[in-house]
């Protein structure tokens, strides 16, 4: 039964932040000591252990996840920056460079690709997510309209929570996986948030997320599902990359050899703790017979308590009006955006909600609530009594 509020450290009832971070269970605490322990004892043998056991335990454990046939296509790295800059650095910077992606990308592409852009040779078409109705058949048709070296757009969107649904992610792909361009799906507020299947998406197309929101492994664990057959050669590139190369005892060759697998993806050196977080949170949700199915379902009960609720309120600030997210549950992620029209009053509607003991946060003037398996109706009861409150007060203010 959800929710496992006895799981966490701290019942958290009042962190309506799930969709950036969420509590981890208790389970991940024994693992990171787990981490610990073999390196005390180890020492370098370490990384016999971790790559013979852990690493693919963990790639299993992310295949299972998303119906992923390859397990050994499934690269880590402790953020998807490097694996943002990695594709990017595979295609030749002193060639022109054409990109497709959309409005509503995070940081970790939207910036990375805006400095890029600064070359000159870097060309890049952004799609608007809205209006949702048509979205895919826009970015569909964009697509064809001229060719492209790089098409990346999210499953979830960050800002509204807009969610491209399984079908019509493999209709995309069917059309856009045409061309010869790399396409890269960003499935961060997707993973472990939506059900996902790269049964038929994982031949043409990167995936890309991590553990730090919905799959609660923390931070330090995100990964690129690699299509089989890829031939990128990053170079940005770790000496990771090289394990399993066929040629990689020839050191005089004139290319850099790369492994034929996910490997060459992979960086260098790094701490392996969030893997043992991973491993550990996996067992822990397959004892409990909790899957991503069940955990969607409670969510969605509590958006919809949460709205109707909302709704009786009649809240100006967090009203029907200024809801961005879908109606349509079928294509929403794990929270609701409202949009406040202006940063400063999203700024302040966060602060006036922390004062209240509830943390939730904003991205310019989109204030984020977002649900988690923590959470039950009764703590969307309060929640939506101090939201009643604070809009009495704020409104009281204004005709003051």
């Amino acid at each position: 039964m959800l929710p496992l509020k006895t799981e966490y450290p701290q019942p958290h009832a009042l962190h309506f932040a799930a969709h950036s971070h969420h509590p981890r269970p208790l389970v991940t605490r024994e693992a990171t000591l787990q981490c610990w322990n073999d390196a005390a004892t180890m020492l370098d043998s370490k990384w016999d252990h971790i790559f013979g056991s852990v690493v693919p335990e963990a790639q299993r454990n992310v295949a299972k996840l998303l119906s992923y046939d390859h397990p050994s296509q499934v690269a880590f790295a402790p953020n998807t920056h490097e694996f943002v800059a990695r594709i990017l650095s595979s295609f030749d910077p002193t060639r022109p460079l054409r990109v497709l992606t959309t409005s509503s990308e995070f940081l970790s592409f939207s910036r990375q690709i805006d400095r890029l852009k600064e070359r000159g040779n870097v060309s890049v078409t952004e799609v608007p997510v809205f209006p949702y109705d048509d979205f895919v058949s826009r970015f569909v048709q964009a697509s064809q309209e001229a060719p492209f070296d790089l098409i990346y757009f999210s499953q979830v969107f960050f800002d509204s929570g807009f969610r491209i649904g399984q079908k019509a992610l493999e209709d995309m792909v069917v059309i856009i996986g045409t061309s010869d361009a790399a396409i890269v799906i960003d499935g961060y507020h997707g993973f472990c948030a939506v059900p996902t299947s790269l049964k038929t998406l994982g031949h043409r197309t990167f995936y890309l997320a991590g553990g730090y929101k919905y799959a609660q492994w923390g931070e330090g664990a995100c990964f690129l599902c690699v299509p089989p057959g890829c031939t990128l050669r990053p170079e940005n590139t770790g000496w990771f990359a090289t394990f399993g190369a066929l040629h990689a005892s020839d050191n005089h060759t004139d290319h850099t050899q790369y492994s034929d697998d996910a490997f060459r993806f992979w960086g260098s050196t790094f701490d392996p703790a969030g893997l043992y977080r991973l491993n550990a949170v996996a067992i822990w949700l397959r004892d409990n017979g909790i899957s991503v199915e069940m955990t969607r379902r409670h969510i969605l009960d509590l958006q919809s308590h949460f709205l109707d609720g909302l709704w009786r309120t009649g809240s100006r600030i967090f009203g029907i009006q200024n809801l961005v997210t879908p109606a349509d549950r079928a294509r929403r992620g794990y929270f609701l955006s409202f949009d406040l029209k202006d940063a400063r009053v999203a700024a302040a509607a966060v602060r006036a909600l922390s004062d209240h003991g509830v943390m939730v946060d904003s991205r310019g003037s989109l204030v984020r609530i977002g649900f988690g398996m923590y959470h039950d109706r009764t703590d969307v009861d309060v929640l939506l009594q101090i939201i009643c409150g604070i809009t009495t007060t704020q409104e009281e203010n204004a005709h003051a």
